[in-house]
C-alpha cells in the first residue's frame, strides 16, 4: 500500500532542506520525482541523486511567485510522463523581527511565498489531477499553524493560512478524487535555521521536545510517503504533525 512505483511526483521547493529530503524519499519509495525551485545548480544535484535511485526526473527551474514558470514545469511533466500524481508544495521563507519593527515589504514577501505560492502550486498542478479524477497534494504546515512563536508574526500568520488553505482545498477537491493534506514538522535542523537552533531559542525548543532532540529531515519521509500512497486513500484535510511530541507536551520534568 505504500509502494509509489509508477507514480509521478513534483516537489516545489525541492532543492534543499525538507523539500529535498521528501523528494529523495518519494524516489526511494518508487516514484519518478521532479524537483523544481529557483536555483538551477541545486536542482541538478538533487536530480542526479534521483536518477541514481533508478528513477526518472526532469530539470526545470521555477519560482512560486511566477505562475508561468510553474506551468512550464507542469507542462514538461505532462509531456514527458503523461500525468502528475503527487504534488508536494515545500517552498517557504521566514524572518525573525519584532512585529512593530517589521517592514511591510517583509510581511508581503513572506505571505507571497508561503501562502500565495502554495496556492499557485496547488492550482497549477491540481488542475490536471482534478481533470483526471485522482491525485495527492501535500502542503507544508508548521508548529506555527497551531501556536504562536515569538517575533515571527508573518511566518505564523502564513502557516496558519496554509493550514486553512489545506482544509479548504480538501473539502473542495475530495469529490474529484484528489486528497489534500499537510505535514507539520516540528524542529528540524536545516540550512535555514542552523543559527537559530544553536541559540538560546533553539535550547528552549529542545527543552520543550519530549524526545529531547531535534528531528532529522529524513524522519519526515514516512509521513510524505503515507500521504502520497494508497494507504491514505480516505485521509484528507489533515495536518500530520511530526514533532517529537512538542505539541503534546506540557511539563517535561
Amino acid at each position: 500500500m505504500f509502494d509509489l512505483s509508477g507514480r509521478v511526483a513534483v516537489v516545489v521547493g525541492g532543492s534543499s532542506g525538507i523539500g529535498r529530503a521528501l523528494a529523495l524519499g518519494l524516489a526511494g519509495a518508487g516514484a519518478d520525482v521532479v524537483v523544481t525551485a529557483r536555483r538551477e545548480s541545486m536542482l541538478d544535484e538533487v536530480a542526479t541523486e534521483i536518477e541514481q535511485c533508478g528513477r526518472r526526473t526532469l530539470r526545470v527551474a521555477s519560482d512560486v511567485s511566477d505562475v508561468a514558470s510553474l506551468e512550464r514545469v507542469r507542462d514538461a511533466c505532462l509531456s514527458t510522463f503523461g500525468a502528475v500524481d503527487i504534488l508536494i508544495s515545500a517552498a517557504g521563507i521566514t524572518k525573525r523581527v519584532p512585529t512593530l519593527a517589521m517592514d511591510e515589504a517583509d510581511w508581503t514577501r513572506i505571505m507571497e511565498t508561503n501562502v500565495t505560492g502554495t496556492l499557485r502550486a496547488c492550482r497549477v498542478f491540481g488542475a490536471p489531477m482534478l481533470a483526471r479524477g485522482r491525485g495527492r497534494v501535500i502542503t507544508i504546515a508548521s508548529l506555527t499553524s497551531f501556536v504562536g512563536l515569538f517575533e515571527v508574526a508573518a511566518y505564523t500568520a502564513s502557516k496558519s493560512a496554509v493550514a486553512g488553505l489545506t482544509r479548504a482545498l480538501a473539502v473542495e477537491w475530495a469529490r474529484h478524487g484528489v486528497t489534500v493534506n499537510a505535514i507539520a514538522p516540528g524542529v528540524f535542523r536545516t540550512d535555514m535555521n542552523t543559527a537559530l537552533l544553536d541559540s538560546p531559542r533553539g535550547q528552549e525548543f529542545l527543552a520543550r521536545t519530549p524526545m529531547a532532540r531535534f528531528g532529522r529531515v529524513e524522519e519526515l519521509v514516512g509521513a510524505a510517503v503515507f500521504l502520497a500512497s494508497d494507504a491514505a486513500s480516505f485521509v484528507t484535510g489533515q495536518l500530520l504533525v511530526v514533532d517529537g511530541g512538542l505539541l503534546a507536551s506540557g511539563v517535561n520534568q
